[in-house]
């Protein structure tokens, strides 16, 4: 008698689960997946025009858009046509919140495909669009 009763007890042990150590887990894994994931973003290189600006903040969502000295468009690393861009851009319109547009342009470039850009910005309801370039050196 004395036997069952501590298999009811053993029983009633293994069907209660804590969750603790699993949640301490998922947490450590989301912080380790926000520190790195800004760090792995892929551009193409190009001069950036000197400007005064302010330091963007780099989110993952962020669409960065690279614009090289012949027109050519970019899609992070990817060549795009202006066909393929306003599509790519119509499928991250509607996702909420709006990811915001990054034009990398290059300083010796064509306005021809910034423009080209910022009108594919516009018919895809892109509300913020960005332009990315180096701060001025002052030489101080």
């Amino acid at each position: 008698m004395g036997s069952s009763v501590a298999s009811e007890n053993d029983d009633e042990m293994v069907t209660a689960i804590n969750t603790t150590p699993l949640v301490d887990v998922m947490l450590v894994l989301l912080i380790i997946f926000l520190i790195t994931i800004p760090v792995v973003t892929q551009t193409i290189q190009v001069q950036l025009p000197n400007e005064r600006n302010i330091p963007t903040q780099t989110k993952p969502e962020n669409v960065v858009i690279g614009v090289d000295r012949d027109a050519n468009i970019y899609w992070n690393t990817l060549k795009v046509t202006p066909a393929t861009l306003l599509d790519k851009l119509k499928e991250v319109a509607v996702k909420v919140p709006q990811p915001e547009v990054h034009i990398r342009g290059d300083r010796e470039g064509q306005y021809e495909g910034v423009g080209q850009v910022i009108v594919a910005c516009q018919r895809a309801g892109i509300v913020k669009i960005g332009f990315i370039t180096e701060p001025i050196n002052t030489g101080g």
